[in-house]
């Protein structure tokens, strides 16, 4: 989808500017939450072997770019937590959003702009490690 969108430090991301090389779109429920915490925590953990791939990570919540903020600063979070507070990004790729909250589910896009896998109901704490390796066999 053509989406943009602001980060916890006020850049303004392009999914279509992302095209060359593979990106990992993962949505989760709520800034600061224990499951959201591991989750990004497992990416921020894995952030230099993303990087040496050449494979963009972005965090999509509904949260705003405040509370996005606080978050990446207290986790010391390496890549963009996209806000979402319209709900925007999870019409465009169909993902369910409960209580404000969007469902736990990530997408795996190829250098094309292609989607090539879906992780519907991910377990955060292992979760990074699946879809780097996924990516970098998507090259």
């Amino acid at each position: 989808p053509n989406l943009s969108a602001v980060d916890q430090n006020g850049a303004t991301h392009k999914l279509a500017d992302e095209k060359g090389h593979p990106v990992i779109v993962y949505f989760y429920p709520k800034d600061g939450t224990p499951g959201c915490t591991k989750e990004a925590c497992a990416f921020r953990d894995a952030w230099d072997k993303f990087k040496n791939a050449n494979v963009q990570v972005f965090g999509v919540s509904e949260d705003y770019a405040k509370s996005h903020e606080e978050f990446a600063k207290e986790q010391k979070l390496p890549f963009p937590i996209l806000a979402d507070p319209n709900g925007d990004w999870l019409r465009a790729f169909g993902v369910p959003s409960r209580l404000g909250m969007a469902s736990r589910v990530s997408f795996l896009i190829d250098a094309n702009g292609k989607v090539v896998k879906v992780y519907p109901d991910v377990d955060p704490g292992v979760h990074a490690d699946e879809v780097l390796k996924d990516a970098t066999a998507a090259k």
